[in-house]
């Protein structure tokens, strides 16, 4: 996947200034695809260019004039195109687990720190995650939401964001365990 797919599936959601978009990548892209905001100023450039967004200049008095991008036909036709093609499958990349596959042979603090910096910011995130799923909501439970709202996608994702921070935070106190158990078991008494 590129960044192109995800800004226009930012898109769908409606019209929105490039900071509009940076706040849903940090609200709700986030916990799938981190995008720096000048990366993204540069993509919507790019699909303004290739006629996949429209962008729209409105003229503020007291700030710099702003630009309102929205999805074009085109543009949807390509994001409809895209998910409806082959996948590719994620590839976990995590220095995380790279240090803890060598426990063996690693002082234990420097991991435990690792894991426990891991859990809080999973945490965080998983509080995040939260509030904008209460937000998504707006009072109403699950199955009302989902037989009224015209945005499914924004809360599935988040949902995914969920599960995957609660995973990352329950996994590295698990794994803070295991070795803080080890390394009691091989102490000299």
């Amino acid at each position: 996947m590129s960044l192109r797919h995800a800004v226009l599936a930012a898109l769908i959601q409606g019209e929105a200034s490039g900071y509009e978009l940076t706040k849903r990548f940090d609200v709700g892209v986030a916990n799938f695809w981190h995008s720096r905001p000048q990366q993204l100023y540069a993509e919507l450039t790019r699909l303004h260019g290739e006629g996949l967004v429209r962008a729209t200049e409105v003229v503020q008095e007291s700030r710099p004039n702003k630009r309102l991008y929205s999805l074009t036909d085109t543009g949807t036709r390509a994001l409809v195109d895209f998910a409806a093609g082959p996948l590719r499958p994620t590839n976990l990349r995590d220095e995380l687990t790279v240090a803890v596959q060598c426990a063996d042979v690693v002082e234990p603090d420097a991991l435990l720190a690792h894991l426990g910096r891991r859990a809080e910011e999973a945490g965080r995130k998983l509080a995040a995650l939260r509030r904008t799923e209460t937000s998504i909501l707006s009072g109403r439970d699950e199955e009302e939401f989902v037989r009224t709202t015209g945005h499914l996608g924004p809360y599935l994702t988040c949902r995914r964001g969920i599960r995957y921070e609660a995973d990352t935070q329950e996994w590295c106190e698990w794994a803070a365990g295991l070795i803080r158990a080890k390394r009691r078991a091989t102490r000299p008494s």
